[in-house]
């Protein structure tokens, strides 16, 4: 049966403006403030279509096609740990290789979502090459479905960062990676992109202003609602750019549209790994405006935290639509979680629930903790945990091959020895 595109629209969340996608648009150009935009679906109604992995979610997806290899998330109610933290109604929505439970992303992420739904925004017929910053997990996702699906894609990482790039099988020619040398940050690795991107054979990703991201990433809350028939009252997860945090508030407001699952507002409560806690130094200030951070100190967090991928020091967090108003519209909080509380928390889950996850999963239980310890949430409450990623030892038990990069690049080199270099790889 042949794959008919989800229909919608733009809406300027700061003002209401609705407008046209235009293929690849990420922010409206008449907008009087910084503002995402979001997708506004014809089909208002949450209904699963028959349709493999992921794309079981296309009414809610702004996409032209399907891909190959997708999987949606997973959610099921949790026994181990919500017994031992004492909780009645925990679901877990694990995203990562779990075959038992039936979770088959190979690349262990939730960041899979994403990539498989930004990629099928695309047109089959655009000729640009991708361009994606990452901090790790985006990267390894990006990687994977680019390479099974021949998109030819640019993927810029810290070179600290680069063991993230694991991989089951050989990546094919098609994707590139770049490295910001020993040192560097995630921010440097968007600014090497960006760079990169004044070439209009190249084409930004757009990160969280990208709604095909944003709306990929939002499935996680699909799974939780389909498997629970409701919206949770709560929702945890640990965030670098809160893009998954602000993309969940999103699909609970369609679900509150559509109606049949409940008008809830379910509180977002997102975490950071000390000591790269920006967003939530900004946020127990009470300010919408990022508090300061200096390159050297943003760069010295980020070699210090567990979680690598929660270093953003250039998070959407600001704008309208941003994660300051998914925390102040759902009446969330933000916790901060040690390296030592990550450990215990990755012990844990596996001895409660039988799977590894990775450092980022991790702290969100830890939030979890905090929030029962604080009585943010009730030991009956409706729970959504967030496991954005785990099961690596369930998919390299027959072990992987690490990418190394093509180059290795200064985000301080002019743009022109940029593209003169990187255009050499293709």
């Amino acid at each position: 049966m042949k794959f008919e595109p989800t229909k919608y629209t733009l809406m300027n969340v700061a003002d209401g403006h609705t407008l046209n996608d235009a293929g690849w648009t990420l922010t409206d150009s008449e907008s009087p403030v910084p503002s995402l935009v979001r997708a506004v679906y014809q089909n208002r109604l949450f209904e699963p279509r028959h349709l493999r992995g992921l794309y079981k979610y296309a009414d809610w997806l702004p996409i032209r096609r399907t891909l190959k290899h997708s999987h949606p998330p997973v959610t099921y109610k949790s026994k181990g740990l919500a017994a031992f933290l004492g909780l009645s109604d925990l679901y877990i929505t694990f995203s990562g290789y779990w075959p038992k439970i039936g979770a088959k992303m190979e690349t262990c992420t939730f960041k899979e979502t994403e990539a498989f739904s930004v990629c099928a925004r695309r047109s089959p017929k655009d000729k640009h090459i991708l361009v994606v910053q990452s901090a790790g997990n985006t990267a390894r996702a990006f990687a994977r479905v680019c390479s099974d699906n021949d998109i030819p894609i640019v993927i810029c990482i810290p070179e600290d960062n680069i063991n993230d790039l694991w991989f089951l099988r050989k990546l094919k020619p098609c994707v590139k990676v770049l490295a910001t040398p020993h040192g560097s940050d995630y921010f440097d690795a968007i600014t090497l992109g960006e760079k990169l991107c004044k070439d209009p054979r190249y084409l930004a990703e757009g990160g969280a202003k990208n709604v095909a991201r944003r709306d990929g990433m939002g499935t996680t809350v699909l799974s939780a609602v389909e498997k629970i028939g409701r919206i949770p009252d709560a929702y945890f997860q640990a965030v670098g750019s809160g893009t998954g945090a602000i993309a969940a508030w999103e699909n609970n407001l369609r679900l509150i549209e559509d109606g049949r699952f409940g008008k809830n507002k379910m509180k977002i409560f997102a975490s950071q790994n000390v000591p790269f806690t920006i967003m939530y130094d900004s946020w127990k200030a009470g300010s919408r405006e990022l508090l300061p951070l200096t390159p050297d100190e943003s760069r010295r967090n980020a070699e210090v935290i567990l979680a690598k991928v929660l270093s953003n020091r250039k998070p959407p967090y600001s704008l309208a639509g941003g994660l300051f108003d998914a925390l102040t519209d759902s009446g969330g909080d933000m916790f901060k979680v040690t390296n030592d509380e990550i450990v215990y928390w990755m012990l844990q889950f596996f001895n409660t629930e039988g799977v590894d996850i990775f450092p980022a999963a991790a702290t969100a239980v830890a939030s979890l903790k905090h929030a029962l310890d604080e009585g943010k949430v009730g030991k009956d409450d409706t729970i959504m945990l967030n496991i954005s990623g785990g099961g690596m030892l369930n998919a390299t038990k027959a072990g992987f091959l690490l990418k190394k990069p093509d180059l290795v690049l200064s985000p301080d080199l002019p743009f022109e020895e940029i593209v003169t270099k990187v255009d050499k790889l293709f």
